[in-house]
């Protein structure tokens, strides 16, 4: 079919649609998924990934290959053996930015090969640009990341995983002074809102690209990476931002040591931030309140410990699950 001579409703009008939207409804008529059809290229080679899978003791024999999907039932490569091939078509992009906006670039990287030689060399380059900042209490020094490494690794692989192949468009990462965006092409699964998926609702576009990620054990389970990432952030004001769209969707995860330039620039005390983390998420623990302040069990308990003489928290719980709370009373007072 051409676009000449198909069109799709526009307000009141009817257009000439794409060709993506063409190839789209297409897909969607034949429940196509592309990872599991025949790759256009039978002349692959598997050096980095027969590496991956043997250091992780996953076999990358022919009878695995079928098992795991890469090897079709009349022997032919799939899209997926394509993708994990040294041909693979698609590739991530790392751009860092100088500031908060587009205007200044200071470096670009661009990763090739197998998606998970991609996925290591961008993994690899994300940790190079998280900066380890230190506080001290008393004697100690406390370090902490730019960003929580588990929620690095956890929005990295699920752009890999969750990204339409169909496209021939690039993963975007864009690294900014206070953020790292993940752009990825193809939006969420139709049927699938945003709310499905962080009641834990999975729904994977690629079952084939899951599934191989699944045994060389990147992944646990379908559906578990947002609320892992959403988990990383559960001490801090400022939470990730998921924004879905027609046929893409970006996942913003913010700096964390914006809290800590606002304690020490005065602008904000420590007990205003616990109690702000407190409101923010219902209940906190002692642990999430060391890694909200980067401070120390001791330093924590005597914030803790105010705050509750002062009648503004209340504890429940004990030992491990000793829980922190706003007092309820003087809220409603």
């Amino acid at each position: 079919m051409r676009s000449g001579g198909v069109f799709v409703r526009h307000g009141v009008s009817s257009v000439p649609a794409t060709d993506e939207a063409i190839r789209q409804m297409i897909r969607e008529s034949d429940s196509i998924e592309f990872d599991k059809t025949r790759s256009m290229n039978q002349d692959l080679t598997f050096i980095y990934a027969e590496e991956y899978f043997n250091s992780n003791n996953v076999s990358f024999s022919d009878s695995n290959k079928r098992t795991l999907g890469l090897i079709d039932s009349d022997g032919y490569y799939s899209n997926t053996a394509l993708i994990i091939s040294d041909q693979c078509l698609h590739c991530i992009k790392c751009a860092v930015y100088d500031g908060t906006s587009k205007l200044r670039f200071k470096a670009r990287k661009e990763f090739a090969g197998s998606i998970l030689r991609q996925m290591d060399d961008a993994y690899d380059y994300l940790l190079l640009n998280n900066k380890l900042n230190s506080s001290f209490e008393g004697l100690k020094r406390v370090d902490h990341p730019d960003y929580p490494e588990l929620a690095l690794r956890e929005a990295l692989i699920n752009s890999i995983v969750h990204l339409d192949y169909d496209f021939s468009g690039s993963t975007i990462i864009n690294i900014y002074d206070n953020r790292i965006e993940f752009v990825t092409l193809g939006g969420l699964i139709k049927g699938i809102t945003l709310e499905d998926i962080f009641a834990g609702v999975s729904q994977p576009r690629n079952t084939v690209i899951a599934a191989v990620f699944y045994r060389l054990e990147l992944i646990e389970a379908y559906g578990t990476g947002i609320q892992r990432i959403l988990e990383c952030y559960k001490p801090c004001l400022e939470k990730p931002e998921f924004k879905p769209a027609p046929t893409s969707f970006v996942l913003t995860l913010p700096k964390m040591d914006y809290q800590f330039d606002a304690l020490e620039n005065g602008t904000i005390s420590r007990e205003e931030l616990v109690l702000n983390l407190v409101k923010e998420n219902e209940s906190v623990s002692r642990k999430d309140i060391e890694l909200a302040l980067g401070t120390s069990k001791f330093t924590a308990l005597q914030i803790l410990n105010s705050l509750m003489v002062e009648g503004k928290i209340t504890k429940s719980g004990s030992a491990r699950d000793t829980r922190y709370r706003l007092n309820r009373l003087q809220t409603e007072s």
